[in-house]
C-alpha cells in the first residue's frame, strides 16, 4: 500500500514531534501495510514554512534513520502547499515540491472555512504550466461541503482531490465522513490518504477505510485508488472516472435526506 499524504517528518509542524516519533509512526504505517509513504510537511499556512530544500534533506534523514532501525518504509518527498498567489512562481524558484519530486503532480490546500476567488484560474494556470494541482481534504472544506458543485467544477476542469482515510471512518465528524461518501460515490476523488500526523490522535487509518471502500463501493474503486497511488509515485497518468454532480437533494443510502 502507498500511502501519499503524511506528516511523517519530524520538528517542522504539526505532524512527529522528533525523531522517535517518526519512528513509531513508520511502525505504525507498517502495520497498516504501508511500504511507501509520502511525507508531506505543510508549507505557506501562515504558521510554517517548509522550503523544498528543507524537505529533501528531513526525507533523506529520515531514511537513514528507518534503514538503521531496519523498518522496511520507504520515505518519499512531497509538501502540503496552503494555496497562495504566489504558488507558481515559487515552484519555478525551487520552493515547492511535487510529489516525489517527480514534476507532476502538487498537492494545495484551501483554507477550512472557504475557497478563495482566485483558485479556479489559479489551478488553471498551474496545469498550463504542466503540473497537476490535486486539491487535499475537500471533505472537510465548509464551502465545499455547503456548495459540491464547486467540487465537481474544479474536478470536471482536470483538476484531482484526495480525501482521508480518517474521514471515510469518521474521525473528523458525521458532516465530513458524509460528504466522503458523496465525493467517491460521485467519482469526485483520485486518492484516499492518511494525512497521518501522530501517534495518538491522527493516525493511519487506512486499512479500516480501504475495508470499507472495498464493501460499499466494490473491488474495482478500491484498485482504482490503489492504482492512482502507485501511478502518481511514478510520475504518470491516473485512471479518471466521469465526475458526476452531487444532487443536494437526493437520498443517501447512507445517511437519509441530505
Amino acid at each position: 500500500m502507498i500511502d501519499i499524504h503524511s506528516h511523517i517528518l519530524s520538528g517542522i509542524d504539526d505532524g512527529a514531534r522528533h525523531m522517535d516519533e517518526s519512528i513509531l509512526l513508520a511502525k505504525m504505517a507498517i502495520n497498516e501495510g504501508i511500504h511507501t509513504i509520502i511525507a508531506t510537511p505543510h508549507h505557506k499556512n501562515g504558521r510554517y514554512e517548509n522550503p523544498k530544500d528543507k524537505i529533501l534533506r528531513k526525507v533523506e534523514d529520515l531514511n537513514t534513520a528507518l534503514k538503521k532501525e531496519g523498518i522496511p518504509l520507504t520515505v518519499l518527498p512531497g509538501q502540503e502547499v496552503r494555496i497562495f498567489g504566489e504558488l507558481i512562481k515559487d515552484y519555478f524558484d525551487d520552493q515547492i515540491v511535487s510529489l516525489n519530486n517527480q514534476g507532476k503532480y502538487i498537492f494545495v490546500e484551501f483554507p477550512a472555512d472557504h475557497i478563495p476567488q482566485y483558485a479556479e484560474h489559479l489551478f488553471y494556470d498551474i496545469q498550463c504550466e504542466g503540473l497537476i494541482p490535486i486539491i487535499v481534504h475537500p471533505e472537510r472544506n465548509q464551502e465545499l461541503i455547503d456548495n459540491p458543485y464547486k467540487l465537481y467544477n474544479f474536478v470536471e476542469k482536470g483538476n484531482l482531490t484526495q480525501i482521508t482515510a480518517g474521514s471515510i471512518v469518521g474521525k473528523f465528524g458525521k458532516k465530513a465522513q458524509k460528504f466522503s461518501y458523496q465525493i467517491i460515490e460521485h467519482h469526485l476523488t483520485h486518492f484516499i490518504a492518511s494525512d497521518a500526523h501522530n501517534t495518538e490522535n491522527r493516525m493511519f487509518y487506512m486499512s479500516d477505510a480501504q475495508s470499507f471502500v472495498q464493501k460499499e463501493f466494490g473491488e474495482k474503486m478500491l484498485d482504482l485508488f490503489m492504482y492512482n497511488a502507485e501511478q502518481l509515485v511514478a510520475g504518470q497518468s491516473l485512471y479518471i472516472e466521469m465526475p458526476q454532480k452531487i444532487q443536494q437533494k437526493k437520498l443517501s443510502r447512507f445517511f437519509g435526506w441530505i
